[in-house]
C-alpha cells in the first residue's frame, strides 16, 4: 500500500513539474539570466516569447509570469496571438510577486530641463524621444497636470455660428487673450452630450472669429452644427504659452517640439517625476475568427502611461468617445478610441486585482468576437477615454454587410466587469463613460463602483432603433453610480440603448446626477430608442436633478419595486415619445423632496443597500 502512495506522489509531483512553469522579471534583471527567482530577466517581450515556447513545447500546459516590484518600461505594446500547445485548455498568466505592486508603463520620464527667460521650465524632446511628435499629456508625481486652459475651470460662449454653421464662429472682444500663435491652439467645443477637440487655423482679432481646421462636431450624423443644441454653447481653448497662470500648467510647442512648464516658486523639475506617455497601448491581444486567443490572465498589475494621438482633423465626438473620421473615398464612419489594453476574438481573459490609470484612450477594451471573460477587483482611475468597453458597435463588415446581420452569432458574450472602482475617466474627452457595452450578450455589470465623471456612469446597448440584433441578456446589477454628468447632458447614471429583450437593471445605487448645462435632462436612468421587455427593479435613485426615470421611444417595460426620490417639480418617470400604459409600475415608492417622511425613508433606503454592498 506504501509503494502505491508514493507512486502516487511521485505521479503528481511530476505532472505538476511538467505541466506548471514559472517564469520571472524584474526591472533589476538581465536578459541573459535564466529566468528563474534568482537569476530574473528583464524583457516583458523576451518573458512573453519565452512562455509562447514552453507551452508550444507540450511540456507545459501553464506558464506563469511572476513580475517584481518596479517599473517595467515599455516603448511600444505588447502584442500576444493565440499561442499553440498540444495540452488542452493551456493557460498564460501575467502575476505580481506577493507584496509587490509592478507596473508596466509605456511613459518616457523627462529630464534635461532648463529655466527660460520668463520663469518657465523648458525641455527639449528632440534627444529625449526622437520619434515623439506631439505631446497630449504630461503627469506630475503621478498626477494629471493641467495642459494650459482659458479659462482654467469655466467656459466661454459663442457669440455667433459662423455661416457655414461648421468651421468657425464669432466670440466677443476681450473673451480671451489672443495667442501669438494660433496654430498651436485646440478648441474644445461643448455638445450636448458629446465634444470636439480640434486644432485651430487662425483666430480673427479683428473680425473676432475663430476658424478651425475642419468641421466643429461630426459630420454624421449631420446635425451636429455648431447651434444644433444652444444658440450660445460652450467652449474654451487650450495650449498657448498666453493662458499658463497656474503652478503645474504646460503647453507643447511643436515648432521646437519642446515642452514647457510652470513650477512653484524655488523649485525646479529635478523635485518631481514628470511623464509624458510614448507608447501608443501597452497590451493587445489579438485573436482570428478562427482561431481566438484564450486563457490568458492578468493579476496584480498596474497598467500606467499610454497615449493615443487624435487625428489631424481634429476629435468629434459622437457619442461615448465614438467619433467620426473621414475615409479615402471622403466618406465618414465612426471609429471608437482604443484601449490602452485591448483584445478582439478571445476566449477567456480574465482581469483580476489591477490597476489601469492615467491612460490616454480607454483604459481596457473587450472587442469583436471576446468572450466568457473576467474584469473584476480591478480600478480604473483617471483615464482620458471610456473606462472599459465591451463589445463592439454595429459598422464592422462581414460578408458585405453589418456584422450584426450577417454573422450575429460573433456577438460578444458571457463578458463580466465586478467588483471594480471606476473613477475619474473622460479627462480628457468628457463624452466618455466608466464602462460601455455595445451590442453584447448575456453581460454582466455588477457590484461596481462608479463616480466622479463628466457624461454617463454606465452605457448599454448601441442602436438607435428597435430593429433585432444579437444584444440581450443583460444584467447591470448591485452598482453604486454617484456623482456623475458633471459636464455634459443627455444621459444618466445608466444610460440603455436599442432592443435588448430580457435585461435586468436591479438593485442598483445611483445618487447625485447635477443640473444640466446643455439641453438635454439627464436622469438616474435614461432608457432612450428601442428599449422593450427591460426589467428595473429594486433600484435606489436620489438626488437627481431631474427624473429618476426617462424612456424615449420605448415601449412595453416593467419598473417593479424601486426607491424613487424626486425633486419637486420632476415626475419619478419621464416619457418621451413613449406611452406611459406601456411601462407597467408595480410597487414603486416614490416621495418628493418636502415631502413628510422623505428624510427618514431615504436615510433608511441607503443605510439598506449600503449593507447589500459589504456583503
Amino acid at each position: 500500500m506504501k509503494k502505491v502512495i508514493i507512486s502516487i506522489i511521485i505521479s503528481v509531483f511530476f505532472s505538476f513539474g511538467l505541466y506548471s512553469k514559472d517564469i520571472f522579471v524584474s526591472p533589476k534583471g538581465n536578459n541573459q539570466n535564466p529566468g528563474t527567482k534568482e537569476k530574473p530577466i528583464q524583457s516583458l517581450l523576451m518573458a512573453k516569447q519565452m512562455a509562447y515556447d514552453l507551452l508550444k513545447s507540450g511540456q507545459h500546459k501553464n506558464v506563469t509570469i511572476w513580475l517584481a516590484d518596479g517599473i517595467h518600461n515599455i516603448a511600444k505594446p505588447l502584442v500576444f496571438e493565440p499561442f499553440e500547445s498540444s495540452l488542452p485548455n493551456s493557460s498564460l498568466a501575467f502575476k505580481s510577486l506577493q507584496g509587490t505592486k509592478p507596473v508596466i508603463s509605456g511613459g518616457l520620464k523627462l529630464s534635461n530641463w532648463s529655466k527660460r527667460q520668463d520663469g518657465f521650465w523648458t525641455c527639449k524632446l528632440s534627444d529625449m524621444a526622437p520619434g515623439l511628435q506631439n505631446v497630449r499629456e504630461l503627469f506630475v508625481n503621478g498626477k494629471r497636470a493641467s495642459r494650459a486652459r482659458f479659462p482654467n475651470t469655466d467656459f466661454l460662449r459663442v457669440k455667433k455660428a459662423g455661416e457655414d454653421k461648421r468651421t468657425n464662429f464669432y466670440f466677443e472682444k476681450g473673451d480671451f487673450p489672443i495667442p501669438s500663435k494660433s496654430k498651436n491652439v485646440e478648441l474644445v467645443f461643448m455638445h450636448d452630450w458629446s465634444i470636439t477637440r480640434i486644432g485651430v487655423k487662425e483666430i480673427n482679432a479683428d473680425a473676432n472669429q475663430l476658424i478651425a481646421v475642419d468641421n466643429i462636431g461630426a459630420k454624421s450624423p449631420s446635425f451636429f452644427t455648431i447651434d444644433n443644441w444652444e444658440p450660445h454653447p460652450r467652449y474654451f481653448l487650450e495650449n498657448a504659452l498666453e493662458f499658463i497662470d497656474l503652478d503645474f500648467e504646460w503647453v507643447f510647442l511643436p515648432e521646437t517640439r519642446e515642452i514647457v512648464i510652470h513650477l512653484p516658486k524655488n523649485t525646479d523639475p529635478s523635485k518631481f517625476n514628470i511623464v509624458t506617455p510614448l507608447s501608443e497601448g501597452l497590451v493587445s491581444l489579438v485573436g482570428k475568427e478562427d482561431k481566438p486567443i484564450r486563457n490568458i490572465q492578468f493579476e496584480g498589475i498596474t497598467f500606467q502611461y499610454a497615449k493615443w494621438s487624435i487625428p489631424s482633423g481634429g476629435y468629434c465626438g459622437i457619442q461615448a468617445t465614438f467619433y467620426d473620421q473621414r475615409r479615402e473615398n471622403n466618406e465618414w464612419n465612426w471609429n471608437s478610441i482604443p484601449g490602452a489594453v485591448s483584445a478582439i476574438w478571445s476566449d477567456g481573459l480574465v482581469f483580476s486585482n489591477c490597476s489601469f490609470k492615467n491612460l490616454g484612450g480607454t483604459g481596457l477594451l473587450l472587442g469583436a468576437g471576446c468572450r466568457r471573460s473576467m474584469i473584476k477587483n480591478s480600478e480604473f482611475d483617471d483615464i482620458s477615454g471610456n473606462g472599459i468597453m465591451i463589445g463592439e458597435g454595429q459598422d464592422r463588415q462581414k460578408n458585405g454587410t453589418n456584422w450584426y446581420k450577417s454573422a450575429p452569432e460573433q456577438v460578444a458574450s458571457e463578458n463580466t466587469i465586478e467588483n471594480c472602482r471606476i473613477n475619474n475617466c473622460g479627462s480628457q474627452f468628457y463624452c466618455a463613460v466608466g464602462i460601455w457595452a455595445g451590442l453584447t450578450s448575456k453581460t454582466t455589470i455588477k457590484n461596481n463602483e462608479i463616480s466622479n465623471l463628466p457624461y454617463t456612469g454606465i452605457s448599454i446597448g448601441w442602436m438607435w432603433s428597435t430593429e433585432t440584433t444579437p444584444c440581450q441578456e443583460n444584467i447591470i446589477d448591485g452598482n453604486h453610480i454617484h456623482h456623475i454628468m458633471n459636464a455634459l447632458s443627455d444621459g444618466g447614471g445608466i444610460y440603455m440603448l436599442g432592443l435588448q429583450p430580457r435585461s435586468k437593471l436591479i438593485n442598483n445605487h445611483i445618487h447625485d446626477v447635477k443640473k444640466n448645462v446643455g439641453s438635454a435632462e439627464s436622469n438616474g436612468m435614461f432608457l432612450d430608442e428601442g428599449i422593450t421587455d427591460v426589467r428595473v427593479e429594486n433600484n435606489l435613485i436620489y438626488n437627481i436633478a431631474k427624473s429618476p426615470i426617462r424612456f424615449h421611444k420605448a415601449t412595453k417595460n416593467l419598473v417593479q419595486g424601486n426607491y424613487l426620490f424626486c425633486q419637486e417639480s420632476n415626475p419619478p418617470i419621464r416619457y418621451n415619445r413613449t406611452q406611459e400604459q406601456d411601462i407597467e409600475k408595480v410597487n414603486n415608492e416614490v416621495l418628493f423632496k418636502g415631502q413628510l417622511g422623505y428624510d427618514e425613508v431615504l436615510k433608511i433606503a441607503i443605510s439598506q443597500f449600503s449593507t447589500k454592498a459589504k456583503k
